[in-house]
C-alpha cells in the first residue's frame, strides 16, 4: 500500500529547511509540507488548500461574529469599480496607481471607462453611503464585507503578499468625528483581541506615522507584530 512507491522518507529536496538557517525558506517549507497552498499558475497567485482554507473559515467564523456583536452587518458590493472613482481622489489613486488592475475589454470590445479590479473598496462604498444616508437619523452606518481583493504585487509571498487575497473590510459613516474616533479604537481593540488571544500572536497597537498612512486617511491605526526574521508585519 501506500500513496508512492520507493524507499521511505522524504527526499533531500522536500525536507524542512532549519528555521534557524533560512527564515524565508523555512516559511515557504512548511506551507508546501502543511498542504496550505500551492503557487497559482499566474505569478504572484496562490491556491489556498483545504487545510489552508479551513484555517481562514475558523478565524472568518469567530471574527464575523465579533463584527456583528459590535453593531456590523454584512454587506458585499461589486469587485468591478468605475476607473473614475479612484481618480476622483488624487491621494487615493496615488497611493494605488502601481498596484492596480486594469479591465479595458468586455464581451469583445474596449470598455468606454476602464474598470478597475477592486484593491480596496472605500470609493465604491462611499459613492453607496451618499445615497444610502439622507440625515442623521441614518447615522451611525456600520457595514462589513468578507471579499477578495488584487494588487499587483511585485513581490509575492504566500499568506503574507499575494495578486489577490481574501480579507474583510469594515467602512462606517458618523455623525461627528468623534464617534468615528471611538469606532475606529473599538474595532483595532476587536483586531488585537483576536490576535492575541485567538490566533497566540502577540501585536503592538499604533497609528502609523504621516508618510506611512493609508492613501487618502487622516490617521491609520495597525496591529503589527513581529516575525522570526525580525521583520514587522502590519
Amino acid at each position: 500500500g501506500g500513496k508512492k512507491g520507493g524507499g521511505g522518507g522524504k527526499s533531500a529536496e522536500m525536507q524542512v529547511t532549519p528555521r534557524s538557517e533560512d527564515f524565508s525558506q523555512w516559511y515557504l517549507d512548511v506551507i508546501r509540507d502543511a498542504e496550505l497552498a500551492s503557487y497559482g499558475p499566474v505569478r504572484g497567485t496562490m491556491v489556498i488548500r483545504p487545510y489552508g482554507f479551513a484555517l481562514w473559515e475558523s478565524l472568518q467564523t469567530y471574527l464575523d461574529r465579533r463584527f456583528k456583536e459590535t453593531g456590523h452587518s454584512n454587506a458585499y458590493f461589486p469587485q468591478l469599480i468605475p476607473y473614475s472613482f479612484i481618480t476622483k481622489e488624487a491621494s487615493h489613486v496615488e497611493g494605488f496607481s502601481p498596484e492596480l488592475a486594469l479591465v479595458t475589454h468586455g464581451g469583445g470590445k474596449e470598455l468606454e471607462e476602464p474598470l478597475v479590479v477592486r484593491p480596496t473598496s472605500e470609493t465604491i462604498v462611499n459613492h453607496m453611503f451618499s445615497q444610502w444616508i439622507q440625515s442623521y437619523r441614518d447615522l451611525p452606518l456600520l457595514v462589513n464585507q468578507w471579499a477578495n481583493v488584487h494588487r499587483w504585487e511585485m513581490r509575492t509571498r504566500p499568506f503574507v503578499r499575494t495578486l489577490e487575497f481574501l480579507w474583510q473590510e469594515g467602512h462606517t459613516a458618523h455623525a461627528t468625528k468623534e464617534e468615528a474616533q471611538e469606532e475606529a479604537m473599538k474595532m483595532i481593540g476587536v483586531y488585537a483581541e483576536f490576535a492575541e488571544n485567538v490566533a497566540g500572536m502577540p501585536v503592538v497597537v499604533g497609528r502609523k506615522s504621516r508618510v506611512e498612512r493609508f492613501a487618502g486617511a487622516d490617521d491609520t491605526y495597525t496591529i503589527e507584530a513581529m516575525m522570526g526574521d525580525g521583520r514587522a508585519l502590519q
